[in-house]
């Protein structure tokens, strides 16, 4: 049997939180129907984490459904799995940055209209949740450097919604001070939820949805999982050279 592979969800008040995250699980079930996908929330939401894994046997590969490199993915999600004694677990790495995450991005902005005449001068504000750790911000501002590379040039600057700067409305404003009046905003989340719509609200110009069940995004899952199980197996010298 493989690992079972538990998708980490953050959780969200918004109802419509947990129908994406089952969407985007049925997307991973599609592409390797075999495979035993389940999901987890750190809070908010049901199933919660520990539920999840209490419920697990043999082993489980967790998959945070999160975009970067955070207190959660490395606090919170290792300690789950340490909790979980009756199991063998891995914790992969989070989604972001990666190419497939900047292609389901593009596609979002296409979809809200991105690209029109009307632009004038295109920009995009790549809109995240935040997080005081450094590596988060970093991870955002790599996926903010290839999202500009994709689309051609066109100045992408990264904001957030808390715990870091700028803001959504002072990274519009910066762009405006350069000429860039209707500039898109582009949602760095996988889920709808309060920061996602408080992001969407303040955008002068398109404002692309969450990333939610794209199905970029359920390749990087499974991306995540085989890549957890590859490492776990390559000798510790190919690992420190990987």
């Amino acid at each position: 049997m493989h690992p079972t592979l538990v998708a980490v969800a953050h959780g969200s008040r918004d109802p419509r939180a947990l129908h994406t995250a089952g969407a985007l699980l049925e997307r991973v079930r599609e592409l390797r129907p075999r495979l035993d996908v389940r999901l987890g929330h750190i809070e908010l939401n049901r199933p919660l984490l520990g539920d999840t894994l209490g419920a697990a046997t043999g082993e489980a590969v967790l998959v945070p459904l999160l975009l970067g490199r955070g207190h959660h993915v490395k606090r919170d999600l290792p300690a789950a799995a340490a909790r979980a004694t009756h199991l063998r677990t891995l914790v992969a790495a989070p989604l972001g940055p990666h190419p497939l995450l900047v292609e389901a991005l593009y596609e979002r902005l296409v979809e809200s209209g991105w690209g029109s005449a009307r632009d004038g001068r295109p920009a995009v504000v790549l809109a995240a949740a935040g997080s005081r750790d450094p590596d988060s911000a970093a991870d955002t501002r790599r996926t903010a450097a290839l999202l500009s590379e994709r689309l051609g040039g066109v100045p992408v600057v990264p904001a957030y919604a808390s715990a870091a700067a700028p803001t959504v409305p002072e990274a519009v404003r910066e762009l405006a001070a350069r000429g860039h009046h209707r500039p898109a905003v582009a949602s760095y989340f996988a889920c709808p939820g309060r920061f996602a719509a408080q992001c969407a609200a303040a955008a002068p110009g398109p404002a692309a949805a969450p990333l939610g069940a794209h199905p970029a995004l359920a390749r990087l899952v499974l991306r995540r999982y085989d890549e957890a199980l590859a490492a776990r197996q390559l000798p510790r010298r190919e690992l420190a050279t990987a």
